[in-house]
């Protein structure tokens, strides 16, 4: 399925006509559930863009198609976008971006994404690649930072994990960290296989002697964990990294099952009060939605495409060709991009495509999501 938003005739990059922008949505497949609401923000902020009168006077023509989380359908879409005059591109997940990583270089595309795999940082390595806020492996050491610390030290981790490449991204540089930091928390992984329930998993993981559970999926399966560590009567912790921290997870796990369970996230959530809520809470308030339905994660997609809008802008400022070097450099010497707080402050450089290092941490209390610390750096 094709969804567009999108003004003005179609046309190439370089003419002056609307700038094309190729994007990979999980709509059916086994991330959708986080997939839908990232793909809706991003169209909403491309027709809110528009209806602002575009950028630098010149319509956003989006292509979105579902890939239903399937890299071989994402490497067709790709060539479809390329064929058609994309200059960018957004992807989704972490096996898809990194599938195509070196195409995206050769084809000198920007390209951002769901994925916050921590190799896609690395121009040398992903010279087109862009990421914006805190990696999986970033959240990975604060998370393990706050477990270090609300232990003593000494707390037995086990980390739940979508068996995936989005899933595994951060396992190893969470143990390295352990290591570097001279932590003496124990630290297992487990793959979470798609399944009713994790009974069996909750009871690895006791059997492991584990004090917290870190999560690295999506949302609905990680509900059901916290539903199982419940059910079971279990005193083990949850801690979710940015894939179930978000409105799904509370809903679907239920507030029995989800208090006290700490988030670990860089984007902020709808009940923040921050000023970047404003423009995506009004635009959903003139279609006769609203931001509390359509989460965190609409916010996430907003945002991430605020930040390519706002590198396109300054490519075309700097005058010549509009096209993917143009871009590039923009996005690396434009400075700080203000996402009103809902991001960290997203800044990268010639040597350094990782946009933030910052999450927030919050704690689940009746339902919602408190804060504890906002902006939080894994520790020197």
């Amino acid at each position: 399925m094709a969804l567009s938003a999108c003004g003005g005739p179609s046309s190439s990059s370089d003419d002056g006509g609307a700038i094309k922008v190729g994007i990979m949505a999980d709509l059916t497949g086994a991330t959708a559930d986080i997939g839908t609401p990232y793909n809706k923000g991003m169209l909403g902020y491309i027709d809110w863009r528009n209806k602002q009168g575009g950028i630098e006077g010149r319509k956003i023509e989006a292509d979105s198609n579902d890939f239903t989380y399937e890299v071989p359908k994402a490497e067709q879409l790709y060539k479809k976008y390329v064929s058609e005059g994309s200059l960018v591109i957004q992807g989704w997940g972490t096996g898809d971006t990194e599938a195509l990583t070196a195409k995206v270089g050769a084809d000198e595309l920007p390209f951002m994404s769901g994925s916050l795999a921590e190799p896609l940082t690395d121009p040398e390595e992903s010279p087109y690649n862009f990421v914006n806020i805190a990696t999986y492996s970033d959240q990975m050491r604060v998370a393990l930072d706050w477990i270090a610390e609300d232990s003593g030290g000494d707390g037995k981790v086990a980390v739940f994990h979508n068996d995936s490449p989005f899933g595994t991204a951060p396992l190893k540089d969470g143990e390295d960290w352990i290591k570097d930091k001279d932590y003496g928390l124990s630290y297992k992984s487990y793959a979470m296989p798609a399944s009713s329930n994790y009974v069996g998993l909750v009871s690895q993981a006791e059997s492991q002697g584990a004090e917290y559970i870190v999560i690295q999926n999506v949302s609905s399966p990680s509900a059901q964990v916290a539903k199982d560590v419940k059910a079971k009567g279990s005193d083990m912790k949850v801690v979710c990294l940015n894939w179930c921290s978000d409105e799904l997870f509370l809903k679907t796990a239920g507030n029995e099952a989800t208090e006290g369970v700490i988030m670990v996230t860089p984007v902020a959530p709808p009940n923040s009060g921050k000023p970047g809520l404003d423009d995506p809470a009004a635009y959903l308030e003139s279609k006769g939605d609203s931001l509390d339905e359509e989460g965190l994660h609409y916010l996430q997609g907003w945002y991430t495409m605020h930040v390519m809008a706002e590198g396109i802008e300054e490519a075309i400022k700097n005058g010549g060709e509009l096209d993917g070097p143009a871009i590039r450099e923009a996005l690396e010497t434009m400075g700080p991009v203000d996402t009103g707080g809902v991001f960290a402050t997203v800044e990268f450089s010639e040597t350094s495509h990782r946009g933030s290092t910052s999450s927030s941490i919050f704690e689940v209390k009746d339902g919602e999501m408190v804060s504890l610390q906002d902006d939080v750096e894994p520790k020197n």
